[in-house]
Order: structure tokens, then C-alpha cells, then sequence
């Protein structure tokens, strides 16, 4: 038996161990880059934590929740956080919680404020600007008892 008779009948083993490696090193990247997203959010969380703890706030003691929900780019909070829609909704929420024609505007506490600009801050600080402009009309005032 010649050797080339021999390696050409054995062809499909040098193609699975190629087919296996391109395989691996595949899920390698996808794992290494899910990794490196969760580590991201992971250390945007922490440091969401520490601003809202400075800021006299009680932080979600859980990392890995501030984490899931808001990722590495802030999530729903950053989309066009300043745009029309969103102030009108944010200002809707800061009602007497009723509905219909009972529905009245209250002044909202600063603290809320501040607590959703300290979000903005650490996940996407670019639009802080954008919602200062948006609520500098807002009337404010300390009307939670702590």
C-alpha cells in the first residue's frame, strides 16, 4: 500500500479535526465576548451603586440585577432621556397617581431628580445635558418625609 493511497483515504479525518477546531475557537470568541459584556456591566453597576450610596440613597444590594437590567449602555434609561415624549411621560408618572379626570400634577421630590441623573451620569453622561434642559422647568421641592 503506497502512502499517498493511504493518506487520501483518510482525508475526512483532517477535515473533522478541521471543521472541530474552527468549532472551538468560535464558541471561544462568542464566550470571550459574552464575558467581557458581563464584566462591563457588572463594574457600571458597581459604580452605579457606589453614586447612589454617596448620594445618601439605599443601593439595590444586588449587583447582578442593576446589571441585567440596565447592561453595559443604561438600557431604556438612556434612550433620548431629554426628548418630549420621555418628559412628558416622566412628568405623567410624577402625578397624584390617579387616572382620568381625577389625575392632578404634585411637585416632585429632588431627590427623584437626582436619583435618575445620577443613572444618566454613570451609564450615559453625554445625555445629561439633554436632561437637564428637558426638567429645568420642573418645580421641585423636599415632599418625601425621610
Amino acid at each position: 500500500m503506497s502512502p499517498t493511497r493511504y493518506a487520501s483515504e483518510h482525508k475526512w479525518i483532517y477535515w473533522g479535526a478541521i471543521v472541530i477546531l474552527v468549532g472551538l475557537t468560535v464558541t471561544g470568541l462568542i464566550q470571550y465576548s459574552a464575558i467581557r459584556t458581563n464584566s462591563q456591566s457588572l463594574s457600571k453597576a458597581d459604580e452605579l451603586q457606589d453614586e447612589l450610596l454617596e448620594a445618601g440613597y439605599s443601593a439595590p444590594p444586588d449587583t447582578d440585577t442593576i446589571a441585567r437590567v440596565l447592561g453595559t449602555d443604561g438600557g431604556q434609561v438612556c434612550e433620548a432621556p431629554g426628548s418630549a415624549l420621555e418628559t412628558a411621560l416622566w412628568k405623567i408618572r410624577q402625578s397624584n397617581g390617579a387616572t382620568g379626570p381625577g389625575q392632578r400634577p404634585v411637585i416632585s421630590d429632588s431627590k427623584a431628580v437626582e436619583a435618575e441623573r445620577i443613572v444618566l451620569k454613570v451609564y450615559c453622561p453625554d445625555q445629561l445635558d439633554e436632561f437637564d434642559e428637558a426638567l429645568e422647568d420642573l418645580q421641585t421641592d423636599d415632599t418625601v418625609r425621610r
